[in-house]
């Protein structure tokens, strides 16, 4: 009789813990939503940003350390500028002695047209000579033909004449040479010029590449880790630090065919985090994969068809975001809660809930 009551007991007992289990996995489903909800498991993400060098160098410091917030622009790390500072100084003198070229070279061009305009002057002279010789010229010849003058005098007076062409001449052929002098020199000055420009230009780069040395945040967000130290020499694009934009955050999960050709971009989202189940946290579609995941090698039955799952991200609002970054983690495993049909109302375990703001340390 007493064995019979004990296997009463335990028949009874094991009864119990079942119904206690059954329920207990009763509570911890999901609860229904109709049709017009679909929901799917997956982890808060957010986008990485890797700060790292533009050219190879030795890092000065780093001024973030793992964990601290950042805003956009803040100065994170110093690479070492020693050999940059020293070829901006020595191009500064090179821009130096540049200007002083470009002063020599504007002299020589304002010389030589000032030796141009002397030959003009002595051509107007000698043009000038040649009208009064010309004068004379035909004076002689007439009192020649009259006998008034002897030959001599005609002779010496088409003697002047022609030396006044002459004279002409020669000052025609200085003017020339004055002409492609001041080409010459004004090619120099040019060249002066250029040498100037690339010089200047050689300076802002150097000066770029300076500025390039100051490491700055991109955007707000939590510095991850550290992947340097100080006194480290890096190559052309060394990570220094790795931080995440927390004005990027989102969760990616997976539905089935039949509920991803539902979804449209915008649709309203809410999230429950596994970590604080209390809280229902709104997003939206920002994006439906447009190849499906875990997909068979040949998808010819319905079945078949079925296995499909499509990533879906859920984002959720940036300025949501700015006023809980202090609490914004990612990695954090939870459920997403899809709206299928923009008339349908949210059940009331899925209304928004949100923690208190924080005052940002």
């Amino acid at each position: 009789m007493a064995k019979r009551s004990t296997q009463w007991f335990w028949l009874v007992g094991g009864l119990a813990l079942v119904t206690g289990i059954y329920f207990l996995w009763q509570h911890l489903q999901p609860e229904k939503l109709g049709e017009y909800f679909a929901y799917g498991n997956g982890r808060i993400e957010a986008t990485e940003i890797d700060i790292a060098t533009k050219a190879a160098g030795r890092i000065e410091d780093i001024l973030a350390d793992e964990g601290d917030f950042v805003s956009k622009g803040q100065i994170l790390a110093h690479m070492d500028t020693q050999q940059l500072v020293a070829q901006r100084r020595e191009a500064e003198a090179q821009l130096q002695q540049a200007h002083y070229a470009v002063a020599t070279a504007q002299s020589q061009v304002n010389q030589k047209v000032s030796e141009k305009a002397a030959a003009l002057a002595v051509l107007a002279q000698r043009e000038a000579e040649l009208v009064a010789l010309r004068k004379r010229l035909d004076r002689a010849e007439v009192l020649s033909k009259k006998g008034a003058s002897s030959i001599q005098d005609l002779d010496d007076s088409r003697a002047r004449f022609l030396s006044g062409q002459a004279a002409i001449s020669a000052a025609e052929a200085q003017i020339a040479a004055a002409e492609a002098a001041v080409i010459t020199a004004k090619s120099q000055l040019l060249g002066s010029h250029t040498v100037v420009a690339a010089i200047q230009a050689t300076i802002e780069r150097l000066q770029a590449d300076i500025e390039d040395c100051v490491l700055k945040a991109p955007c707000d967000g939590r510095i991850q880790y550290r992947v340097s130290q100080p006194g480290e020499v890096l190559g052309g694009g060394g990570k220094v630090l790795n931080m995440v934009d927390l004005s990027d955050v989102y969760m990616t999960f997976f539905l089935p065919t039949a509920l991803a050709g539902k979804l449209e971009l915008g649709a309203e989202v809410r999230l429950i985090l596994d970590a604080a189940p209390q809280f229902v946290i709104p997003a939206h579609i920002s994006f439906v994969a447009d190849v499906a995941q875990f997909t068979p090698k040949t998808v010819e039955t319905a079945s078949e068809r079925q296995k499909l799952t499509f990533r879906v991200k859920a984002k959720i609002d940036p300025e949501l975001l700015k006023q809980h970054i202090t609490q914004v983690k990612t990695g954090l495993p939870g459920m997403a809660y899809v709206q299928l049909e923009q008339q349908a109302d949210w059940p009331s375990h899925l209304q928004i809930q949100l923690p208190e703001t924080p005052a940002r340390q």
